[in-house]
């Protein structure tokens, strides 16, 4: 791991998405009337993202355990792609870019578990950060 000790805590902000798309309009029917079979897809994958943001250091050797003070995780419905946008922000020494899109990896994946019964088209692409705020640079990619 990277030696952080002597750097100063700031205020951090990172904003990832993951884009979810189905192969057709009766799956996001079926998302939007709560009719999957396997539950709510949007609830139990903003409850996966959450695990998944707070597990990041569990699961990637060099990332440092930090306190995530906030997330967020949006979904935004145009066509057949399901834009998922994960926000996490700290007052810590270290960014949280990788916690951003590491839950919007989770995310993505755990809708993908519960659509594959109904839809075999299912594909996860653009995981990306958008922006990072804090620390020695900003970064904006939306």
């Amino acid at each position: 791991m990277v030696d952080i000790t002597e750097k100063k805590s700031t205020h951090r902000t990172a904003i990832a998405q993951a884009i979810v798309k189905v192969s057709s309009q009766d799956t996001i029917e079926a998302i939007e009337s709560g009719s999957v079979p396997k539950g709510n897809v949007f609830s139990m994958s903003r409850a996966a993202g959450f695990l998944g943001v707070k597990k990041t250091a569990d699961l990637l050797p060099d990332c440092h355990p930090l306190p995530v003070e906030f997330c967020g995780i949006e979904f935004q419905v145009e066509d057949l792609e399901i834009q998922v946008l994960v926000t996490v922000k700290t007052f810590y020494k270290t960014g949280v870019e990788v916690e951003a899109m590491h839950g919007a990896s989770v995310v993505a994946l755990n809708m993908y578990d519960m659509l594959k019964p109904i839809d075999k088209g299912v594909e996860i692409y653009h995981i990306k950060l958008l922006k990072k705020t804090g620390g020695k640079s900003d970064i904006d990619n939306s």
